[in-house]
């Protein structure tokens, strides 16, 4: 590949080939298949204007002018050059293809994969980002043969590249060939590489994008696509072997989509409370500090601290935790520092407590408040000394182990009250980090929703492709008093009462009144009676729903056949609107009828 002065490409590699330009005919013409609903994935967004968020099912997103990107375009080809811009801007297509081909399985999990290729432009397109028409799709699974075919515009790269100057020599829009090559290599599970054949950028009336199996390509015809693109995919051009056809394909993004909210492996969120615990961490696990996690039950204290471990230079060696309000006062001493053979009746062997077995580890005390003080003096003198003595034994045995603490309790007020010693407080104060409750890192609350979904779908071996949006909104909205401890096994909970390939909906939420509450609030259109209430009364008919639920005067799915029901009425049988009103979408409206025993 050359560069031109002016900063454009030049490409020596061949001119498309007649299969190209006519592509190959067949059955499964993008005419033939149907589309996804897009009022499916538009109900997907929402606006959290209070929290300064917006959400696209469980991802945060932002809004930008496209004025604004083809600025930021023009300067990364200023100061990178084209070489450089091409390979930026497409691996940053590639990974966002990855992400998207993510959700697009998780969205129709039991879709045919021809279907879930089409929800790839239309993602595109609910951004804002550019109009992909989708003009040929072929995929032959005994043959091992994949053909694909768009034409775009709209594009932020061809407006960018007109606006600075004349017609290019060569094609221009990375991003979106890197966009393909990632959202189809991971439906594929193979590499897949798309080259674009025209640009508007070039003077063509519109983009036109094919992608192809990489086996199937020359190396000298996607010469600048092996320049840009990961060179993972070219590592080796044998195909991966595949299952069948009625197989869930594993995706390449999933590992990575899964982690990529984590600052730290293991703790997902992006609130800014959130990132300032995860920086204090990051900033005291590689000394040897000792440290106090300070935060209400449930809030991720203990992940905090196997973090600190993992981070720390005794990650090789054992992390060992305790909750000292868990062990009775007469065998917290014994767990602690061991015990010797002979020491009290039953002790018929020497025993190492949780100091020795943390040797050149970590040993993390969790509920530390509770400890008795004559345990308090012992576990000072450790933290003095850097030695214990066994219950029992004579003798006092080196150790050397990081102390992590935490507490959901008030130690000062400890202190006030002579519960907790002083001393030993400033000991175990030297590094404070306050894990903030869920109810002040909302922000985190989606992030945390889908890590429990596909951390529990995988353990149930269930496909849940994500929740309704007025579950959405209701889990987003409760303040869980039971911090992300309840979150997660509310979670499990829905994936286990949610039927196969349906999203966790309104009635897999009551049993906790307080959420099924906040659920009733948001469905606006939801019918308690043929009146409807306004305001403070609109509060007190929910009670009054919940309470017949409770005392089992009203089923719930009594209830929402109703709702349907009346909802058709309103529209006058028309599924679709009816679908609108109650919150849901057609398809979702159309199967719970027929679960009622009517017909959409």
């Amino acid at each position: 590949m050359r560069i031109n002065l002016d900063g454009s490409r030049k490409s020596r590699r061949k001119p498309a080939t007649e299969q190209e330009r006519r592509p190959p005919s067949g059955h499964d013409t993008v005419d033939d298949l149907q589309l996804p609903d897009l009022d499916e994935l538009t109900r997907l967004l929402r606006f959290s204007l209070g929290e300064g968020r917006i959400w696209f099912d469980t991802h945060a997103v932002a809004l930008f002018r496209p004025s604004s990107w083809s600025s930021l375009h023009h300067e990364i080809l200023e100061v990178l050059g084209a070489r450089e811009t091409a390979r930026v801007l497409a691996q940053m297509g590639y990974e966002a293809g990855i992400r998207d081909a993510t959700m697009a399985r998780k969205f129709r999990p039991d879709a045919p994969l021809r279907e879930v290729f089409l929800i790839g432009p239309q993602l595109r397109a609910i951004r804002g980002l550019v109009a992909i028409r989708p003009v040929k799709l072929e995929i032959d699974f005994a043959r091992n043969y994949f053909y694909s075919e768009a034409m775009f515009s709209g594009d932020f790269e061809v407006e960018t590249r007109l606006a600075q100057d004349s017609v290019a020599s060569s094609p221009v829009c990375w991003v979106e060939v890197g966009y393909a090559c990632g959202y189809a290599s991971t439906l594929l599970d193979q590499p897949v590489v798309y080259r674009e054949l025209e640009c508007r950028a070039t003077g063509s009336h519109l983009c036109r994008i094919i992608g192809k199996r990489l086996e199937e390509w020359h190396a000298d015809e996607i010469e600048e696509e092996m320049e840009t693109l990961p060179a993972a995919m070219f590592a080796q051009r044998k195909p991966a072997t595949r299952r069948g056809g009625g197989h869930r394909l594993p995706l390449q993004g999933e590992q990575r989509a899964a982690g990529e909210t984590q600052l730290i492996a293991g703790v997902v969120g992006i609130s800014e409370k959130f990132v300032q615990a995860s920086m204090l961490l990051r900033k005291v696990a590689g000394t040897e500090a000792t440290v106090l996690f300070l935060g209400e039950t449930g809030v991720g204290k203990e992940v905090f601290a196997r973090a600190l471990h993992e981070l720390s230079g005794r990650s090789g060696k054992p992390f060992i935790a305790i909750n000292c309000a868990a062990i009775p006062d007469t065998l917290i001493e014994a767990e602690l520092f061991g015990v010797e053979k002979g020491a009290f009746t039953g002790a018929n062997e020497s025993r190492k407590g949780r100091f020795e077995r943390a040797q050149g580890g970590t040993l993390f005390l969790d509920e530390i408040g509770t400890l008795a003080r004559p345990i308090q003096a012992k576990l000072l003198r450790v933290l003095q000394e850097r030695e214990i003595e066994r219950v029992g034994d004579s003798g006092t045995r080196k150790v050397d182990v990081r102390i992590l603490t935490a507490t959901n309790e008030d130690l000062q007020q400890a202190v006030a009250d002579g519960t907790f010693r002083e001393d030993l407080l400033y000991r175990l104060n030297v590094f404070p980090i306050e894990i903030p409750p869920l109810r002040e890192r909302r922000d985190d609350i989606p992030l945390l929703m889908n890590h429990f979904l596909d951390k529990f779908t995988r353990l149930h071996d269930k496909r849940i492709p994500g929740f309704t949006p007025i579950v959405h909104q209701a889990l987003y909205d409760y303040d869980y008093p039971g911090n992300i401890r309840e979150l997660e096994n509310l979670v499990e909970r829905t994936v286990i009462l949610a039927e196969e390939g349906q999203p966790v909906d309104l009635r897999h939420l009551f049993g906790v009144e307080g959420l099924a509450r906040s659920a009733l609030l948001h469905h606006e259109h939801a019918v308690v009676d043929d009146e409807p209430g306004a305001g403070a009364g609109d509060e007190a008919l929910l009670g009054q729903l919940l309470d017949r639920m409770v005392a089992g005067d009203l089923a719930l799915d009594g209830f929402e056949e109703r709702v349907l029901q009346q909802a058709l009425e309103r529209t006058q049988g028309n599924v679709a609107e009816a679908a609108r009103l109650v919150g849901l979408s057609r398809p979702q409206f159309a199967y719970r009828l027929q679960k009622f025993g009517a017909k959409p």
